[in-house]
C-alpha cells in the first residue's frame, strides 16, 4: 500500500501551470448546430455536451496528444487527434448522419481506439441495454452477447463462459483492476453487481499480452459509470421488480463535479426468493440477498489525473442441495449457505508529459468467503488478499507508430480459518513485462506485441499424511512467453477484415495443484497434481464486417489449440463411497464462431431486425485418453430480435418494443460426466422508453421473459444433474428517475 500512497502524493503535488482548453461548434452537413453531442477525451475522464447552439468547451487540459470523440445518436461518431500545446484551441466538427450502431471507444485494448480502428474485434455492450432485456443478474445479461454464456447454479451463482472456456480461463477486470475472488470454485459466482457499471467489453480469445495468466480464454472488462460533467450535480433512483422470484432491485446514485474535483456514490440492494419453474414449484434455497456500495473521487489538472474508486459487495446466498423441497417465498437463507464479502479498491493515475504519458493502476481486492452447513459457525472460511499493479508508458509517437511498454504484477495471499479446507494457505506472486506497437497507414492497421510472465506459488503443509484434507506444501514457478499479431484492413467500401493470431497461458490454480478431498458439489474425491504444467494456447481469429446505411453483417471464426489442457479423470479407486479423480493434462482444441445481421429497411426507419448464430465445439486429445469432448461447452444458439422504435407526441420519447426468439439446439457433444441436452425455444418481449409527465421524467422498462412458461434445462445449469429445470415465466418492471 506504500506504493499507492506514494504515487497519489506525488501526483497531488503537481500544480496546474496553464488553463489549457478546447472549444468549438458541432454542426450537421447543412451547418445546423447540433445540441447534446457528447464531447469526450476518455483517457483523461473529461466529457461535456454541446448546448443548443452546438457549442462546447473542455477546460483544464494537460499538454500532449489526445483523441477527442464526438458522438450523437443518429450520427457517425467522429474522433480527431489534437495536440494541446497552447492555452486555447478551436476545434469545429461536422457530423454525418448514420442509422447504424454508434462506434464505441474500446478501453480494454492497448491503444483505446474506436472499434472501427481497432485491430481486435471486441464486443461492447452498454449495461443499460442488457438491463432492458430483463436480466436478473449481471452474468445473465452477459449471456445474451454472442459467444458468451454462463454456468449457473440457480439465479444467484453465475460464471461467465467465453467460447467454451470459463473459470480461471476467463479474466475479469473491474474499475481497471483484475478481479480475484476464488473464481476456481464451481459454486463461486462473479460477485459483481450491475449498478454503477457503465458498459462491458468482451475480448473473445487469448489476451495474455495485455493481462498475463488466466486471460487464456478471454477477458470481461467492466467500465464503471462516468462522473458528472463539470459543474453538474446528478441524482437518480432506480427500481426493478421480478415476478418469478418476487425479487426487488433498488439503486440510488449521486454525483457532482467541478473543474478539478469530482465525486460519485451509489448504493443498491438486491433480494430474491427461490425461483419458480414452469409447473409452479420453487427450487428450494435458490434465494439470495445482495448489498452493493460504490464510491469514487477524481482529481485532474493540466499535468496529472487521478481516480480513486471503492466497491463493497456483500452476498448472502443459498446453495440448492434439496432440489424441489420446502415451498416458500421467504428471503431468509436456508442452510447450506454462503456469505461473501468483497472489497475492491482501485487507484488510476495518469501523468502527462509533452509527447508521452504514464498510466499507473493500483488495486487491492479483499475477498472474505464463508460456507455454513447447518449453523452460523462457518465450516469453510477463506480470506483472499490481492494487491496488483499495472504501469504502462506510452512512448512519444514515432511517425505513424504508437508504442507502449509496461509491467504488471500481483501479490496474493490465501488464508483459511474454517475446519474444512478447499485449498491450503498459499502465496502467489506474478510479474510480467510487455511491449506492443501499432502502425496505421491508409485503411490498414497492424499491431504486434511480446510479453514475458512469471508466476510463483508457495503453499503450506496441512493435515495428516494419507488422510483426507492433507495438503503437502509445494513451491512452483511458472514462466511463459506470449505474442500477438493483428491486421485490420478495409477490403472494400463498408467491408472490414480483421485477422489476429495470439498466444495465451494459464498457470494451474491451487485446487488443481493441491486438492485432496471430497468435492461436495459433485460428490467426487479429487486429488491434485503438483507436477502440472502451464496451459498454453494459440488462437487464430478472422472477423468480417459489412456496414451500410440499412444493412450490417458480421462473421467471426476462430480456432483455438490448447497444449496441456487440465481436466479431471477417474483413476478407478473409491474412498468412503466416492469415486476418486485425478487432475491430468492433454491437448485440446476449440473451434467455431458467430455470425449475424442487422437489417434496417428503408423507408421503415423505425424497424430493426437482428439475427445471430453462434457455435463452438471443444475436444481433447491424448494417447492415454483418446478423443473426447470437453465439458461445459454451450449448445448452438440462434437468436432473432425484432425491434420497433417510436415516439408518442411529447410524452413518450425513445420508445422501443421488441420480440426476441431464442432457439437453443440439442447438445449431443458431451464431456465425460455430462448428459445430452434437448433443444428448446424461448420467446421474450420488452417495451420501454422515456416517459415525460409535466416536469417529471423517468425511464420505463417492461419485460416478459419465457412468455409461454416453457419447461427447459440449460446444458450449462449445474442443477441439470438433478433434473431441475431453469426459470419459468418472469415479468420484469423497471423504472429509473432522475431526481
Amino acid at each position: 500500500m506504500k506504493s499507492l500512497y506514494l504515487i497519489l502524493t506525488i501526483g497531488l503535488t503537481f500544480v496546474a501551470s496553464a488553463q489549457n482548453k478546447i472549444s468549438g461548434t458541432v454542426t450537421d452537413k447543412d451547418q445546423k448546430p447540433l445540441a447534446n453531442v457528447i464531447v469526450s477525451i476518455p483517457e483523461i475522464h473529461k466529457e461535456t455536451i454541446t448546448n443548443d447552439g452546438g457549442n462546447y468547451t473542455l477546460s483544464n487540459l494537460p499538454v500532449g496528444n489526445f483523441k477527442i470523440s464526438f458522438s450523437l445518436v443518429g450520427f457517425e461518431r467522429k474522433t480527431v487527434s489534437v495536440t494541446i500545446s497552447t492555452q486555447e484551441i478551436t476545434q469545429n466538427i461536422t457530423l454525418e448522419e448514420s442509422i447504424t450502431h454508434m462506434d464505441e471507444v474500446i478501453v480494454s485494448t492497448a491503444f483505446n481506439k474506436i472499434q472501427s480502428q481497432n485491430v481486435m474485434k471486441v464486443e461492447h455492450q452498454n449495461i443499460k441495454a442488457l438491463q432492458q432485456k430483463g436480466a436478473a443478474t449481471l452474468v445473465e445479461g452477459l449471456a445474451t452477447i454472442p459467444g458468451v454464456s454462463q454456468v449457473s447454479t440457480g439465479t444467484s451463482i453465475g460464471k461467465p463462459v467465453i467460447r467454451g472456456l470459463s473459470g480461471n480461463r476467463v479474466l475479469v477486470y473491474t474499475q481497471g483492476v483484475r478481479l480475484e475472488n476464488q473464481q476456481f470454485g464451481e459454486e463461486h459466482g462473479l460477485g459483481l453487481n450491475d449498478a454503477g457499471v457503465e458498459s462491458v467489453e468482451v475480448i473473445k480469445g487469448p489476451a495474455s499480452l495485455l493481462y498475463g495468466s488466466d486471460a487464456l480464454g478471454g477477458v470481461l472488462y467492466f467500465n464503471p459509470e462516468k462522473f458528472a460533467n463539470a459543474g453538474d450535480f446528478k441524482a437518480d433512483f432506480g427500481q426493478r421488480v421480478f415476478s418469478n422470484t418476487l425479487g426487488s432491485n433498488t439503486t440510488l446514485g449521486l454525483k457532482t463535479s467541478g473543474e478539478h474535483w469530482k465525486f460519485l456514490a451509489r448504493g443498491s440492494y438486491n433480494s430474491h426468493a427461490d425461483y419458480q419453474i414452469a409447473d409452479g414449484d420453487r427450487v428450494t434455497n435458490t434465494r439470495f440477498n445482495e448489498t452493493d456500495i460504490k464510491a469514487g473521487i477524481g482529481y485532474n489538472n493540466s499535468v496529472f489525473s487521478s481516480v480513486l474508486r471503492y466497491n463493497f459487495n456483500q452476498l448472502n446466498l443459498g446453495i440448492p442441495e434439496e432440489g424441489i423441497a420446502e415451498q416458500s417465498t421467504s428471503r431468509d437463507i436456508l442452510y447450506p449457505r454462503q456469505g461473501v464479502d468483497n472489497h475492491i479498491l482501485s487507484l488510476h493515475n495518469t501523468f502527462y508529459f509533452k509527447n508521452s504519458k504514464l498510466d499507473a493502476d493500483l488495486g487491492y481486492i479483499f475477498n472474505d468467503r464463508s460456507e455454513f452447513e447447518d449453523s452460523n459457525v462457518a465450516i469453510l472460511h477463506m480470506e483472499l488478499s490481492t494487491f496488483n499493479y499495472d504501469v504502462k508508458y506510452y512512448l512519444p509517437k514515432f511517425g505513424k507508430i504508437e508504442t507502449i511498454v509496461g509491467i504488471q504484477g500481483m501479490n496474493q495471499t490465501n488464508k483459511n480459518f474454517g475446519d474444512e479446507l478447499l485449498i491450503p494457505n498459499a502465496k502467489t506472486n506474478d510479474f510480467g513485462i510487455f511491449g506492443t506497437a501499432n502502425y496505421e497507414w491508409g485503411k490498414n492497421v497492424i499491431q504486434a506485441g511480446l510479453r514475458f510472465d512469471n508466476r510463483n506459488i508457495t503453499t503450506e503443509n496441512h493435515g495428516i499424511i494419507g488422510e483426507e484434507g492433507y495438503f503437502e506444501g509445494i513451491e512452483r514457478s511458472f514462466d511463459s512467453f506470449n505474442a500477438s499479431l493483428g491486421y485490420k484492413t478495409d477490403l472494400a467500401k463498408d467491408l472490414t477484415m480483421r485477422l489476429n493470431i495470439a498466444s495465451g497461458f494459464r498457470a494451474p490454480n491451487l485446487a488443481e495443484l493441491t486438492s485432496n478431498g471430497v468435492h461436495e458439489g459433485s460428490n467426487r474425491y479429487e486429488i491434485g497434481n503438483a507436477n502440472l504444467k502451464n496451459e498454453q494456447n494459440v488462437q487464430t481469429d478472422l472477423n468480417l464486417e459489412y456496414k451500410s446505411s440499412h444493412f450490417e453483417l458480421f462473421a467471426n471464426g476462430f480456432y483455438n489449440h490448447i497444449n496441456d489442457y487440465i481436466f479431471i479423470s477417474p483413476n478407478g479407486n473409491v474412498i468412503d463411497g466416492n469415486n476418486v479423480y485425478d487432475y491430468v493434462q492433454a491437448n485440446a482444441r476449440l473451434y467455431g464462431g458467430e455470425a449475424g445481421i442487422h437489417f434496417h429497411p428503408h423507408p421503415l426507419d423505425w424497424l430493426h431486425l437482428y439475427s445471430s448464430f453462434e457455435t463452438v465445439i471443444g475436444e481433447k486429445r491424448s494417447r492415454s485418453f483418446g478423443r473426447d469432448y470437453l465439458p461445459l461447452i454451450p449448445a448452438n444458439k440462434w437468436n432473432n430480435t425484432f425491434r420497433g422504435e417510436f415516439e408518442i407526441k411529447n410524452w413518450w420519447k425513445e420508445g422501443f418494443a421488441t420480440l426476441n426468439i431464442e432457439s437453443i439446439f440439442d447438445q449431443n457433444n458431451t464431456g465425460a460426466f455430462e448428459t445430452k441436452t434437448n433443444d428448446y425455444t424461448l420467446v421474450n418481449l420488452s417495451l420501454g422508453g422515456k416517459i415525460l409527465l409535466g416536469k417529471t421524467n423517468f425511464n420505463l422498462n417492461l419485460n416478459a421473459n419465457n412468455v409461454f412458461d416453457k419447461t427447459y434445462v440449460s446444458h450449462l445449469s449445474r442443477l441439470k444433474a438433478d433434473g431441475i429445470p431453469n426459470m419459468g415465466r418472469n415479468i420484469v418492471l423497471g423504472i429509473n428517475f432522475m431526481i
